[in-house]
């Protein structure tokens, strides 16, 4: 449209019939005469104006979700903060849970042989020390502690004391093929020496050649003079297989230890050896078997044909 004196003419005018329009809608109120008018045009704008929203809105949706970006990563990193702290928690009290049990089957031990411990924990193995099967733990001179010591702990003989510093202390473990100890075999008494022979195995040889073994038979150790460097009475494992002899003065057994010494953790050092030797005491008590089951036959009787009872013989 030009810029002419009539069309200004007609801008003034529909300016003035808008105003005008206006003041008639605001004064009629509820029962204003447009409201037809203006429910007809929300119908027809309607659909649109809903077309137009629903393009804005994910925009907008963005925009909000930028400007909040920063409080929800703050969130969401206080949160995986809270959960590692949890899971950390749980592991940090799990382990203490099975340390406890640990300790508390070493005092057990502890008790049933009259053992004087110094309990310790392993931390380190091996490596520091060469090839040899040894662990460090965290207890030396300052805590009591001497070479040529017995060490335990819940399950039996873990090795004895080779090297003691201040605060630290070596230990060769008894699976260690330099390492030998005296054993008795549990009620038969027969006398041997074990020796290690690296992983979870050991190797004890009778002293007697006719001596009667079984597998499942048990050992403890035999004890050394004033406890040291072994006291006695402290499970050494089980006879897992005999070995044939032909006519040999001693007999050779393999026996898997009660120890498990690629997870040791707490120990126990024994700083004073039993009043009296416990022999078999420290030895958790056998299992009775288990009874078989009695078959059983159960015999089904048929009735008679007919229900009759069978003619009484004269």
């Amino acid at each position: 449209m030009r810029d002419t004196r009539e069309s200004r003419l007609l801008l003034v005018l529909l300016i003035a019939i808008a105003f005008a329009l206006i003041t008639v809608d605001i004064r009629g109120g509820e029962r204003s005469p447009l409201d037809s008018a203006r429910s007809g045009a929300a119908s027809v704008l309607g659909p649109v104006e809903n077309g137009v929203a629903a393009a804005v809105d994910p925009v907008g949706n963005a925009v909000s979700a930028v400007r909040d970006s920063g409080d929800r990563h703050s969130r969401i990193s206080e949160l995986e903060r809270e959960n590692a702290s949890l899971k950390q928690k749980l592991g940090s009290d799990d382990r203490n849970r099975a340390r406890a049990k640990e300790f508390d089957k070493l005092l057990r031990t502890a008790g049933a042989g009259g053992y004087g411990i110094k309990g310790a924990e392993v931390i380190a193995i091996g490596a520091a020390q060469g090839f040899s099967w040894t662990v460090t733990i965290d207890a030396g001179k300052n805590d009591g502690i001497t070479r040529d010591q017995t060490v335990i702990n819940g399950d039996g003989l873990v090795g004895r004391v080779t090297t003691v510093g201040p605060s630290t202390s070596t230990v060769l473990l008894a699976n260690d093929p330099d390492f030998s100890v005296g054993t008795r075999m549990e009620k038969s008494s027969e006398l041997g020496f074990a020796t290690g022979r690296g992983g979870n195995a050991l190797s004890v040889q009778l002293l007697n050649g006719k001596a009667k073994v079984a597998k499942g038979d048990r050992l403890v150790t035999f004890g050394s003079h004033a406890g040291r460097p072994f006291v006695p009475g402290v499970p050494v494992g089980e006879v897992i297989r005999v070995n044939r002899h032909g006519g040999d003065l001693t007999r050779t057994v393999n026996v898997r230890p009660y120890v498990g010494f690629s997870k040791l953790d707490v120990v126990g050092v024994v700083v004073k050896p039993p009043r009296t030797d416990p022999r078999d005491d420290v030895l958790v008590p056998k299992k009775p078997p288990k009874p078989k089951p009695t078959p059983t036959v159960t015999v089904t009787k048929k009735p008679s044909p007919s229900g009759s009872s069978p003619a009484p013989r004269s």
